[in-house]
């Protein structure tokens, strides 16, 4: 083989990058990880000089060196749920974008899934999680207390032993009844109903997707002055699917209890909603507004596009991305709650 055949096969080293670029080993490695104090012009020239020479981190040789993997990992109940494959998907993209990849892995809530996750967490291998709380799993403030960089989200409490990132549920829930009222509707049914509802309980409700925004629908209710009827709970359990949607609002069409809109708690609810309306010739929105929970991808596709709110995933998964990554650098402070407004996405099966 030539010398140039040797040369062109070198790996170029942070060492050809400073002699090319004129400056110290120290200097070149602090433009590489985007720190140290430079003029602009140097750090041009470097950043320069590394495109020209086609120079490549070594990631696994600058992890051993600031002690990390490299690695974050995140937790989530299913992928089989739409908002939790786009979660994991924005998840990946935020960490990417920050030079981390990304661990997924499922656990199995109705076995104490979550917890055995936790307990047996690899640091060797992971600088941190990031976990999706179940809404079926029960949690302990003790599970949470964890000597590695935790970070969770979901619609539970966290008791202030780990971050805690989600939208506000109960506001989101208020705004879509509200909007039903402004747009004409008077009797509002909600479906995805998990527990026989208990009015008293629900408006003192801190934790639970369907606790927190059903609580928000009866606060929104009193304030329009139409309070919620109970006998319009359309009842899922924790089936929270299409199928489920369907049925619940078929029983309660057979009721024969009035209503002209729904606020369905997540939007795979919504499109069963939908279908049974028309199956029983109802007009969306005509006689009946329909709005649901997350804007899934298939939202806008529908034959009738449904109005939804807004998941705030485009929040979510880099504020979440950012928070672990700064535990994992030990900068950050005591665990905080970290929440943000949905707002409304209007589309055709709501008037207006």
């Amino acid at each position: 083989m030539s010398e140039t055949s040797r040369a062109v096969k070198r790996r170029v080293t942070l060492r050809d990058v400073a002699q090319a670029a004129d400056v110290s080993l120290k200097t070149a490695s602090n433009v590489i990880n985007g720190n140290g104090r430079m003029s602009e012009e140097t750090r041009q020239r470097v950043k320069d000089v590394i495109r020209d020479l086609g120079y490549q981190v070594n990631v696994a040789a600058r992890n051993l060196n600031r002690h990390t993997t490299g690695f974050i990992t995140l937790a989530v109940p299913t992928l089989t749920a739409p908002y939790l494959a786009e979660l994991a998907d924005r998840v990946i993209g935020a960490a990417r974008a920050r030079d981390y990849a990304v661990y997924v892995t499922t656990y199995a809530e109705l076995n104490r899934g979550a917890q055995l996750l936790l307990r047996s967490f690899n640091t060797t291998v992971s600088d941190g999680m990031i976990l999706s709380m179940s809404e079926v799993e029960k949690f302990r403030p003790e599970d949470l207390r964890v000597d590695y960089p935790l970070v969770c989200t979901g619609a539970r409490t966290t008791w202030d032993a780990a971050d805690l990132i989600t939208p506000d549920d109960v506001d989101a829930a208020a705004q879509a009844t509200r909007f039903l009222f402004e747009h004409g509707s008077r009797s509002i049914a909600a479906v995805g109903v998990r527990t026989p509802i208990d009015r008293s309980a629900l408006l003192g409700a801190v934790e639970g997707n369907a606790e927190l925004r059903l609580r928000g629908i009866l606060e929104e209710c009193d304030r329009q002055g139409h309070p919620f009827d109970t006998r319009l709970g359309g009842f899922t359990g924790y089936n929270w699917t299409i199928g489920s949607g369907f049925h619940a609002t078929q029983a309660l069409i057979d009721s024969g209890v009035p209503f002209d809109g729904v606020v369905a708690l997540n939007d795979q609810l919504a499109i069963g909603v939908i279908s049974a309306l028309k199956v029983n010739g109802l007009s969306i929105p005509g006689d009946v507004q329909v709005i649901g929970f997350d804007n899934i991808e298939e939202a806008a596709y529908l034959e009738t596009p449904l109005t939804t709110m807004d998941s705030r995933l485009e929040w979510l998964a880099p504020t979440a991305v950012d928070r672990i990554l700064e535990r994992i650098g030990g900068g950050a402070d005591e665990p905080k709650l970290l929440t943000e407004r949905s707002r409304v996405i209007a589309r055709a099966t709501t008037r207006g």
